[in-house]
């Protein structure tokens, strides 16, 4: 049985924190996503910074989520989601592994 994402896809609001930390420095919100998957946080968040190669690996990374979270979905869906809406699919990944943890919903109760 497969689970869905927590939070839709323009769902971003829903953490405003990792929502403004996503637009500003989306390299670093990928990153720590990448971390929570099991890769590495700088070599991943520096890839961001390369055109195309940005695009392949945070396809690759959602993927990695939807695998540890159970939840269907296909590599095309994720490379179309990442294309279509960037920092909206980098912060709904945010939101399901809990990447900025408790710092990002300090800054979204305020």
């Amino acid at each position: 049985m497969s689970n869905q994402f927590q939070h839709s896809l323009f769902g971003c609001f829903d953490n405003c924190g990792v929502c403004i930390i996503t637009y500003f420095v989306p390299c670093y919100t990928q990153g720590r996503v990448a971390e929570k998957v099991g890769d590495d946080c700088l070599t991943c968040g520096l890839i961001q910074l390369v055109p195309i190669a940005n695009w392949y690996f945070a396809a690759t990374i959602r993927g990695k989520v939807r695998a540890q979270k159970n939840i269907e979905g296909s590599f095309v869906m994720d490379c179309l989601t990442i294309w279509c809406c960037y920092c909206c699919a980098i912060t709904q990944e945010a939101q399901e592994v809990n990447a900025l943890g408790s710092a990002a919903m300090a800054i979204s109760r305020e």
